[in-house]
């Protein structure tokens, strides 16, 4: 008679891409990667189990079917970073008991953070990588515990983290997990490494008035491209924080208390106010500049360029000025003729994919003040139409383009560029959880996208989220590599915006059912949703960016 695995205790584990095991049952996810880890390339960080995402402590109680979640994926390596994060907080506490040390927000291939109360210098950014160093030497166990929410508020309160008190305040469970690193006690919402070991690599960089953490990222696993100056996306990021500063919101838990006051209108208004005032500058800087005839708009999917777009042209007509606006997307090539992706679609962000001799052709005929027609790309067959729409532009008067490859000069290689403008424009998220949980701009953009694709396109989130990381590709290749070539970048993130689309997105997020491989992803954006207030979208003007994604503009967007 057979004994089965049960009997013996034992279960069999598969794991995608390696294989099958036996292992006993019970044992935790970081103990049963420790058995393979000489068949590894990467340290294992976590696993997908069922489509849910499981952190090292899991227990593997039965048989089942594991993707590796390891170094050379994107939930790994930001995985991997969060831990090196809690290692730095660690350090910095050590060092400097009683410093409050902000995690901020990316910053080309590194993480920006900075000390609160005052510029931290070499000699400590230099001292706080030493002690991470030793920290990982000792190779400490990074535990995650379950506790009581007043438990983890007394943690807290003892280490003088009120920010983090008071974000407590808004988590609907009475348990709450903690991490907990040699006596030193942090909360993030998402998953960590199981020990100080596994951190080896990262760099500190003093850049003032605070510093740099890298960590590997997905086309540097090794950790050797030097660190990428981006002086006018920092000088954004800098502009933020100082209107967050200015709404007494520095963080998640300031914003929830001012809704919980009943006090969001007077913020959503002086908000959207700042929003106007800096695109009426934006506006002014064009028309103090006799030369400017092209005004080029550009920044990465869900950043609000549309509206941004329209607004401007207002504050524009405004200054007495009559600008015309011209769309990328008539001039497209036949479809038959549009380059294919790496996956074999259709890559229709590809530079290749319009007719830039004809477009540059238009633009300096417009320029001279002659009449040109401009094509009329249909989509359902595939190419332009036979008949066009004649344009001219008025003498002196500024012509409007958006779209994703505005800052790469190939686009307008014929226009002069003094006689160009160049505008960059991204949501760079103004607001933290809390001191030590940021809140990833790209997180905002997709969960924009996700409730402006079901209002205006019909998309599910799950299709939303499958599409997400082409679109990402092709960020990466079509416009963050320009950002800096714009001659000035406008933010348009809202400190409300979270809780005025959590409303709207997180029934959309819940239709993706377990059977999905993105339940996982929509597992994570729920809880970080969760964090926040919501507010009703009335009160929200009808020229906000905002309006975009949930509806009711004043624009055609």
């Amino acid at each position: 008679m057979a004994i089965s695995n049960r009997e013996l205790n034992t279960i069999e584990v598969v794991v995608k891409g390696k294989g099958s095991y036996q292992t006993v049952s019970g044992i935790t996810l970081g103990a049963f990667y420790d058995q393979l880890r000489d068949e590894l390339e990467y340290p294992a960080v976590a696993g997908i189990i069922d489509n849910h995402l499981r952190d090292v402590y899991f227990p593997l109680d039965q048989d089942c079917e594991i993707e590796l979640v390891d170094l050379s994926s994107d939930m790994g390596l930001k995985t991997y970073r969060r831990s090196v994060v809690f290692l730095m907080i660690k350090a910095s506490w050590d060092l400097f008991p009683g410093r409050k040390l902000m995690i901020k927000h990316s910053l080309s291939n590194g993480l920006y953070c900075e000390f609160l109360d005052r510029a931290s210098t070499a000699q400590e950014i230099e001292m706080i990588s030493r002690r991470m160093e030793e920290l990982v030497a000792q190779d400490l166990p990074i535990n995650r515990i379950l506790v009581d929410r007043e438990v983890a508020r007394q943690l807290f309160t003892d280490q003088d983290q009120d920010d983090t008190v008071e974000i407590l305040e808004y988590r609907n469970k009475s348990k709450v997990h903690v991490y907990e690193l040699d006596g030193f006690y942090e909360y993030f919402y998402a998953y960590m490494v199981s020990s100080t070991g596994l951190l080896k690599k990262f760099k500190l960089l003093n850049y003032a008035p605070g510093m740099i953490l890298q960590t590997p990222e997905i086309n540097d696993l090794k950790l050797e491209q030097p660190f990428r100056e981006l002086p006018q996306l920092f000088k954004v990021y800098q502009e933020a924080k100082a209107w967050a500063n200015m709404l007494n919101t520095s963080h998640l838990a300031a914003m929830n208390k001012i809704i919980a006051a009943g006090e969001i209108d007077d913020l959503i208004r002086v908000n959207e106010a700042l929003q106007e005032k800096k695109i009426a500058q934006i506006a002014d800087m064009i028309c103090n500049d006799p030369k400017t005839r092209l005004v080029l708009i550009a920044g990465p999917s869900s950043s609000g360029k549309t509206s941004f777009a329209q607004r401007l042209l207002i504050q524009l007509r405004v200054n007495g000025r009559h600008p015309v606006s011209i769309s990328l997307d008539n001039y497209f090539v036949d479809k038959i003729k549009t380059p294919r992706d790496e996956d074999g679609d259709y890559d229709f962000e590809a530079l290749e994919a319009l007719k830039l001799d004809l477009f540059n052709d238009h633009l300096t005929r417009l320029i001279r003040g002659e009449e040109v027609e401009i094509p009329i790309y249909d989509f359902r067959q595939g190419r332009c139409l036979s008949k066009g729409v004649p344009i001219t532009v008025p003498a002196g008067e500024p012509i409007i383009i958006e779209g994703i490859h505005g800052l790469n000069d190939q686009l307008t290689w014929s226009i002069p560029a003094e006689q160009k403008f160049k505008i960059y424009v991204s949501a760079l998220t103004m607001l933290n959880i809390d001191y030590t949980n940021r809140i990833p701009t790209t997180d905002c953009r997709l969960i924009r996208r996700i409730v402006r694709d079901r209002r205006t396109r019909g998309y599910s989130a799950l299709e939303t989220i499958k599409r997400w990381p082409s679109v990402r590709r092709g960020e990466e290749r079509n416009i963050f590599p320009f950002q800096e070539n714009a001659d000035i970048m406008f933010n348009t993130s809202l400190l409300f915006e979270m809780s005025a689309l959590k409303p709207f997105a997180e029934p959309l997020l819940r239709e993706i059912g377990p059977e999905n491989p993105e339940h996982a992803e929509a597992r994570r954006l729920l809880k970080f949703l969760s964090y926040f207030r919501p507010i009703p979208s009335t009160n929200i003007p009808p020229n906000s960016i905002l309006r975009e994604f949930v509806g009711g503009s004043w624009f055609k967007v």
